[in-house]
């Protein structure tokens, strides 16, 4: 056999060979069942169980003063004195401004006088008139003298009351040149000085006083809002604790929370057409004045219990293109399953939900994104501290806000 036949021959032979081996392959590949399956992808799930809740609606307000006096002078005359420190706390009845009284000493002087000249002429025509009631019955003087006599009487008596009226008018304005406090509280700026002119009535007032203790909480709140808690409790979903007035907390403008509780005063009975809201009034104690006239504030209302709340963390619920809720479930037999579900509110990081979903209803939380509907998974319980559950590191897109 020669160099060239002999390589012809071994390359038939390992040809052979090869063949051998790939079909035995395929023989061991089809005994083997086809390639090997993919383990079913596992998923972090809660179980839905109702829970006792109180609902709060959390609504943006403003500060205002309990009482607010703008003070104005009642008379006119240069002011001699200023009698308060502005920003400083006074009681009502308190002596602000005096008004230079001279003049008004001198017209209450002139009306005491004028008084007591009009009495003195009075007990003279009282004698006149009984005098003649006597005459007049014996037939001593005519019915016409008496009646004169009466009519004298009355002028005198008139003109005793007008005196009088007139003195007390004088007294007043007297009194006025003093400008008081017409209440207690807080006092502002002032805007006139000493020597300024005041004028009786003026538009611009002289200083303001508001009462800080209390103080009101005015907040909007939609009209839609009112009507879905109108409609909540009359199908029980809702209910309220006692008969008691709804309690209030407050949150100042750097998110603290203001240490008293305060009481819904009133809601108004008018919607503003405008924004379709109307104003809840809400009074809240203040005796260390921590809260001020047009501070913004965020007032937390009570609006009543659900006592069969369905709560789940809010990275179990997302969106479809249309915005309605969808949420993905496990079933009974360990298989995915997408549900559309309707949301009320966020409380704390998980929604309220309130259509779609019944207790004990495994709702996949972390994971989701590795399975799609009609897949088996495998359930692990959900625990928010644990670093390494199911979809631990990925991104979540924010919460968008429940309609």
């Amino acid at each position: 056999m020669n160099t060239r036949q002999y390589g012809n021959y071994l390359m038939a032979a390992v040809g052979v060979l090869i063949t051998g081996l790939l079909l035995t392959g395929c023989g061991i590949f089809r005994k083997a069942g086809g390639p090997p399956q993919r383990p079913a992808p596992e998923v972090a799930v809660v179980t839905v169980q109702p829970e006792r809740i109180e609902i709060t609606a959390e609504l943006a307000g403003r500060v205002s003063a309990f009482l607010v006096a703008e003070v104005r002078p009642q008379v006119s005359g240069i002011i001699q004195k200023r009698l308060f420190e502005e920003g400083g706390d006074v009681k009502a009845g308190n002596l602000l401004y005096q008004i230079d009284p001279a003049f008004y000493e001198a017209a209450y002087a002139s009306a005491k006088a004028s008084l007591a000249r009009t009495e003195a002429n009075l007990p003279p025509a009282r004698l006149k008139a009984e005098r003649y009631k006597e005459l007049v019955d014996i037939k001593a003087i005519s019915q016409q003298n008496y009646d004169d006599a009466v009519a004298a009487l009355k002028q005198a008596e008139a003109d005793v009351g007008i005196a009088r009226a007139a003195m007390e008018t004088a007294r007043i304005n007297l009194a006025y040149t003093g400008i008081t406090a017409p209440i207690s509280g807080r006092i502002g700026k002032s805007s006139v000085t000493i020597g300024a002119l005041a004028t009786a009535h003026q538009a611009v007032p002289f200083t303001t006083i508001q009462q800080l203790d209390p103080v009101y909480v005015d907040a909007p709140q939609s009209s839609a809002n009112l009507l879905r808690l109108k409609r909540n409790m009359a199908s029980g979903s809702l209910t309220r604790d006692g008969e008691d007035q709804a309690r209030v907390r407050l949150l100042l403008e750097d998110d603290t929370p203001y240490p008293l509780e305060g009481t819904l005063k009133f809601s108004d009975v008018t919607v503003d057409p405008s924004t379709s809201s109307f104003i809840f009034r809400t009074i809240f104690p203040n005796p260390d004045h921590t809260l001020l006239p047009g501070m913004y504030v965020r007032a937390v209302i009570e609006e009543g219990v659900n006592e069969q709340a369905l709560l789940i963390p809010q990275q179990g619920i997302s969106r479809d293109p249309k915005g309605n809720a969808l949420a993905m479930l496990v079933d009974a037999s360990d298989k995915a399953e997408q549900r559309a579900v309707k949301i009320d509110r966020a409380i704390g990081n998980k929604w309220l939900v309130t259509e779609g979903l019944k207790p004990g209803d495994r709702v996949i939380i972390e994971g989701v994104q590795k399975v799609k509907p009609g897949a088996s998974v495998k359930v692990v319980p959900f625990d928010a501290g644990r670093k390494d559950s199911p979809g631990a590191g990925q991104k979540t897109p924010l919460a968008a806000e429940a309609k």
